[in-house]
């Protein structure tokens, strides 16, 4: 299992390495020409560090331009479990930009040597401090005073604590910007005094085992370990090597990401960090991403581009540098089980509301209800699967069966009546409840579920639970539990359903079996944030480059605006469809029976996402260029809202396409690129929706510069941007992802799945059979000019009634054996990943009844998803078509 956040890929460089081996051991340099702008020079150095244990720490160091420009720094911090080599894209991103970057693999990571401290003051943060020592000495680092460099810092999770720990410690830091970090790791690993095991767990695993780590920190974990409950010691250890410790004294410019899909440091974390800093005078925004350590989507892309707007504002004191509101929830609702859309959006307030605005009080139903704490603690309730990231239980969702699990006879509930109208739950709900126990102490884990109209549909939002520890409840007491911080949004008809359960597969849960009894005390309080707003267009991120193909139309329509020809009148019954296309047929030039295209016959719906598949020569762009009447079908129609396509048709202005090559103007830059081909449609200049546009496209400076300066990918992406001005009903997107690095091609699929969420229609033709089954709702197969297949993808790719389950190592086969014997089981074989487990669609052949059985088994089990295999029905469909 890996805590460590997704590796950062390297960037494509035009011109190979030149590596110049320095004197005395200095480091080395290596200088790379990349075309996104000028050459990144990166120096690789091991430094010997003077704290505790003298240990010595991997350096790189990145710089860009002119050497003699004094410019600030910024240090970046890896998560736990990697180490400086992730970093380097995100360094030589912020180095293109004019700063001075040094990244490190901090002790026991990497080529580090020294004992893991977990961030200890007197090594990795007295480490920190030397760092910056050496680049007070650097001369091209802009200095405040003499050993004193403009500097800040960044990273993420472990990284994101080392931020506000050096913060606290050493006052010559100047802004930073942690992500999905902790305030207090002691709270982290022993909320409310219940040991989360199973994180914990990984930590010491990720490591390297308990002997890589300080000698105390070895001790301490397996003393909770073995108790099953944190004591006093181990809670002050974590403590003093957590940010709290140094709370009063971080004063410096913030920017807090936290992520909502997070059981290892949940929002609660970032709201403890902001408070204080708040308290201290110091500029704060938060930032809610959508993913964390348990899985989703990061945002890398708008993240990383959000800290590059913080920097330029705090380090360059760039007053113009946009850095963004006080206050940033990336909302998801979810996976449409119809049309396989997802809607997300941002929203966004002046001021960090915390997570206890705008309270409502919610009526819960249920009396006083007595359940067992069962002997061993076993068998567990279910709600995260920690560290199983986005394979585990949000894929499992996508499939519409229920993913947390509660036993019978274990657990107290509280009902609320159905919502009249929609309500939004934005931060901690909170509960008061009288608990008695027959042992002395009682441990419960408290959440709050989204009940569907019949009981039907269960949703635990984010996965998450707040656990509890009440001592003394033999006697009965009154406690208040505040329940797990979340951004979600009740449906009209739903109702909030509050579960107290007396284990769950994540902590530590008393042996000893007892007798529990929970009553409500008062309403269930619910915060929802009214002042945050969320955004009237679902499309944060970016997209860019413009095709030659978009400017021929934008010039057809430019010439034909006062010369129609003669159309086929509307039809009315389809104004409302975004296309169908009726026996279309293309010959290959100077062909008489040679077809390109053959009675191909097929209609897209309103928010769906199509993906056109077929291996080369299908006939795909052959179909897109008829459709965007660059070229004349030989016979058959198509229709755009009911209107026939011919060259000039005024349907066309519904239409966004990217398809084929790039026709930019080198010499212009990106934004002047974008205006002069919304000139050249001739529509008015306000249609155009350039700042929608350009805030998808997120391209910050780069859109001042040349467009000759420009990677292949920031064309690809700027080209896209240009389709999508004036917000067309229709966009027409040809193998968007050529020249993209996984993390851009994760963000195309977002944009397009977004951007059909907001009713509109995307066509895309893609190779890549992987992004095709995640981005789309529908699919059309080709062969030979001919249709094959047409449907939705769950429909083509099958039932869906297979799993694949990763491991984490590997298992013997009479282990292989007992899974293929579990009731509800079909057949478990191994497979490169792990294991592929065939349900047999009984009441029994469930994942969520699977999961379980599969974690008494003891099973390493790391992820657990669909096993989808659009490839193997792609090469069926193929081949069928052409026997």
């Amino acid at each position: 299992m890996d805590l460590r956040l997704p590796k950062l890929p390297k960037r494509r460089l035009l011109a190979a390495a030149a590596a110049l081996a320095l004197l005395a051991g200095a480091g080395t340099w290596t200088a790379a020409a990349s075309d996104d702008g000028p050459a990144v020079h990166r120096e690789d150095r091991v430094m010997q560090m003077t704290g505790a244990g003298g240990a010595k720490i991997d350096t790189s160091y990145f710089t860009a331009g002119d050497a003699s420009k004094k410019r600030p720094a910024v240090l970046i911090g890896h998560g736990f479990g990697a180490n400086k080599d992730e970093l380097r894209a995100q360094a030589e991103g912020l180095a293109s930009k004019g700063y001075a970057v040094l990244t490190w693999s901090a002790r026991g990571f990497g080529k580090s040597t020294g004992k893991i401290g977990l961030n200890d003051p007197k090594g990795e943060v007295a480490d920190a401090s030397h760092l910056i020592d050496w680049l007070a000495k650097r001369p091209e680092v802009q200095l405040d005073k003499k050993g004193d460099p403009r500097v800040g810092m960044t990273g993420a999770s472990y990284g994101g604590a080392i931020s506000l720990l050096t913060a606290g410690y050493d006052d010559r830091v100047d802004a930073i910007a942690p992500q999905i970090t902790y305030w207090n790791l002691s709270d982290a690993l022993f909320p409310n005094g219940v040991f989360k095991k199973l994180w914990a767990g990984l930590f010491i695993n990720t490591g390297g085992g308990c002997e890589r780590f300080e000698k105390q920190l070895c001790e301490m974990y397996n003393r909770v370990a073995e108790a099953g409950k944190p004591d006093a010691a181990a809670r002050k250890i974590l403590a003093e090597r957590s940010p709290v410790a140094v709370g009063d004294r971080i004063k410096v410019p913030a920017l807090l990401f936290q992520g909502q899909t997070d059981s290892l440091f949940p929002l609660g974390q970032a709201d403890s960090i902001a408070k204080a800093l708040r308290a201290n005078h110091a500029p704060v925004s938060v930032d809610w991403i959508s993913g964390g350590h348990d899985g989703g989507d990061r945002e890398t892309g708008r993240v990383n581009g959000r800290i590059g707007s913080w920097f330029d504002r705090y380090l360059k004191d760039d007053k113009s540098a946009d850095t963004g509101p006080g206050f940033r929830v990336t909302r998801t609702g979810g996976m449409d089980s119809t049309n396989g859309a997802a809607t997300t959006r941002g929203a966004s307030g002046d001021r960090y509301p915390g997570l206890e605005s705008g309270q409502r009080e919610i009526a819960l139903t249920g009396r006083e209800q007595r359940f067992e704490n069962p002997a061993g603690a076993a068998p567990p309730a279910i709600s995260a699967l920690p560290g199983a990231g986005g394979g585990g239980l949000n894929q499992l969702s996508s499939l519409g069966v229920g993913v947390s699990l509660d036993f019978p006879g274990q657990n107290a509930s509280f009902e609320s009546a159905p919502f009249k109208e929609d309500l939004r739950i934005t931060g901690s709900p909170k509960a008061r409840l009288h608990v008695k126990s027959s042992s002395e102490d009682a441990v419960l884990f408290g959440k709050v579920y989204d009940v569907g109209p019949g009981g039907k549909q269960k949703v635990l939002p984010s996965q998450l639970v707040s656990p509890i520890r009440v001592e003394g409840a033999k006697a009965g007491k009154d406690v208040t539990v505040t329940l797990p911080a979340v951004d979600h949004d009740v449906q009209k008809g739903h109702r909030l359903r509050l579960v107290l359960a007396s284990t769950d597969l994540g902590y530590a849960s008393p042996t000893q079996p007892a007798t529990y009894s929970v009553a409500m005390k008062g309403d269930l309080s619910v915060p929802t944030a009214p002042d945050v707003e969320t955004a009237a267009t679902p499309l944060p991120a970016w997209v860019w480059w413009l095709p030659a193909s978009g400017a021929v139309i934008a010039v057809l329509l430019l010439l034909t605006a006062r010369r129609r020809t003669t159309a086929p009148a509307p039809d009315p019954e389809l104004a409302e469809v975004p296309l169908r296309i009726t026996d279309l047929s293309k010959r290959y030039a100077k062909s008489v029976d040679r077809y390109a295209v053959r009675d191909l016959s097929f209609s897209v719906e309103k928010g769906q996402v199509l993906g056109l598949l077929g291996p080369n020569g299908a006939g795909k762009t052959t179909t897109l260029r008829m459709l965007m009447g660059l070229i004349r079908p030989d016979a058959g129609e198509i229709r755009v809202f009911g209107q026939a396509i011919r060259p000039g048709s005024p349907v066309l202005s519904r239409v966004g396409a990217f398809v084929e090559g790039a026709g930019f103007l080198p010499h212009l830059s990106g934004r002047e690129n974008l205006e002069l081909y919304w000139k050249a449609t001739g529509r008015p200049a306000e249609d155009a929706r350039m700042d929608e546009a350009l805030e998808i496209a997120g391209l910050g400076d780069a859109l001042a510069r040349a467009v000759r300066t420009y990677s292949q990918g920031m064309r690809q992406r700027l080209a896209i941007a240009q389709a999508m001005l004036g917000m067309p009903d229709l966009l027409i997107l040809d193998e968007p992802t050529n020249g993209l690095d996984p993390p851009q091609i994760r963000e195309m699929r977002e944009v397009m799945i977004r951007y059909a969420a907001g009713g509109r229609t995307v066509i895309v033709s893609s190779h890549l059979l992987a992004e095709v089954e995640q981005s789309c709702t529908h699919l059309v197969v080709m062969d030979r000019g001919r249709l094959i297949q047409a449907g939705p993808v769950s429909e083509i790719v099958g039932s869906g009634d297979t799993l694949l389950v990763g491991l984490a190592d590997d298992i013997s086969d009479p282990l292989v054996d007992k899974v293929a014997a579990l009731p509800g089981v079909a057949s478990a074989v191994r497979a490169d990943a792990g294991l592929l487990v065939r349900l047999d669609g009984t009441e029994s052949g469930s994942a969520a009844r699977l999961l379980p059985e599969l974690v008494r088994l003891e099973l390493p089990v790391e992820s657990m998803g669909p096993h989808r295999r659009l490839e193997d029905a792609f090469l069926t469909l193929i081949d069928g078509g052409t026997a």
